[in-house]
């Protein structure tokens, strides 16, 4: 049931779908004589006001940057460990018309922790995650997928375990807290998107493993060129690329108040 309400309830609490409840508040308000009429407008213009800002780029990477960089880390400056966990949550199913999983945004994170595996930092790849059956498209468990494309980027078969019931981060950890301990292994890379990361290792920290974070799928990146005044201004227009990143910086910020309020980090 928490895995269902957790994907039907936020959407209205983000950006997007707030706005539109809003506007649907002020259409059916608008008819209401003179305080249905003022109603009805502070709810348009609030959701006029809440496109705006969170369309913002410059807000947006601001949003983004609070949680990504708080663990930023260079692969020649990560450890060796006795595990590489990946978390999954970027592989698509292999449904028609694909004839192969199909990588997402979030996708770096098994790419990555292949090149982790292949520079030495670990002997075990363990891939973490399920999939769940949302409005009849699922497929099969997603740890399944990140192993097949681990494989095909040089990871023998023999060093990849697999998790394939989890459907949260919470259970991520949980799960993976079982498999270590029954190899007797102790420290991990975690790798995740950098979005995600202060809420996993969070997580994984509550659950008494010892995880390094190995960060990325970075949407925030240091600008490599000052910008003019025009290009400067740009950035202020709606964007719809913004408007979903600051939603997904929201839902990581809610994730970890409920996470917290949960007792799960």
């Amino acid at each position: 049931m928490f895995q269902y309400l957790s994907k039907l309830l936020p959407p209205f609490f983000y950006p997007l779908g707030l706005s539109c409840l809003l506007l649907l508040i002020g259409v059916f308000t608008f008819w209401r004589r003179d305080w249905g009429r003022r109603l009805s407008f502070a709810c348009v213009l609030t959701a006029l006001l809440l496109l705006l800002l969170s369309s913002n780029k410059a807000l947006s990477d601001s949003a983004v940057r609070s949680l990504e960089w708080r663990y930023r880390a260079d692969q020649t400056t990560l450890p060796k460990a006795d595990a590489i966990v990946v978390l999954g949550g970027g592989i698509q199913a292999q449904l028609p018309p694909r004839t192969w999983p199909e990588v997402a945004e979030e996708g770096d994170r098994v790419i990555y922790g292949a090149r982790l595996y292949r520079a030495g930092l670990a002997p075990w790849l363990v891939m973490s995650g399920g999939r769940v059956d949302w409005l009849g498209v699922g497929g099969p468990p997603e740890s399944g997928d990140m192993a097949a494309l681990a494989e095909a980027m040089g990871v023998p078969r023999r060093a990849i375990l697999e998790e394939p019931s989890s459907f949260n981060t919470y259970e991520n950890a949980r799960n993976v807290k079982a498999i270590l301990q029954e190899r007797g292994l102790r420290r991990v890379l975690l790798v995740t998107s950098a979005l995600h990361m202060p809420r996993s290792l969070a997580i994984f920290a509550k659950q008494g493993i010892e995880a390094i974070p190995a960060t990325t799928d970075y949407l925030a990146v240091e600008s490599q060129a000052r910008k003019n005044a025009w290009e400067a201004g740009i950035d202020w227009l709606p964007n719809a690329d913004a408007l979903r990143n600051t939603s997904r910086a929201l839902r990581e910020y809610v994730g970890l108040g409920v996470y917290k309020l949960r007792g799960w980090l």
